[in-house]
């Protein structure tokens, strides 16, 4: 359940008031009985509870072996190869 923010528009009071979202939104100022605005608030955050939340966790393990692989297949290919063969150069 959401907690909304009131504020008063006569004598300023500002609340907060712990709702269902079905609930109907709160009118008049406990303080002084005046009109009542419900406030756009941010939000909060997401709480993480427990243990073992870290930035690191659903990162992908560097790949070293593949950047090995890449590097020496971009050595081995043969500069020539770019070039068109006859059967291109015909048509």
């Amino acid at each position: 359940m959401p907690t909304y923010e009131y504020k008063c528009k006569q004598c300023g009071n500002l609340f907060e008031l712990f709702q269902s979202m079905s609930a109907e939104p709160v009118k008049v100022c406990p303080k002084c009985g005046g009109e009542v605005v419900r406030l756009i608030g941010a939000g909060a955050g997401a709480i993480f509870k427990g243990k073992g939340f870290y930035q690191t966790d659903y990162k992908n393990p560097p790949k070293k072996e593949n950047k090995k692989e890449s590097s020496k297949s971009e050595k081995k290919t043969d500069p020539g190869s770019s070039k068109p063969s006859n059967e291109e150069k015909k048509s």
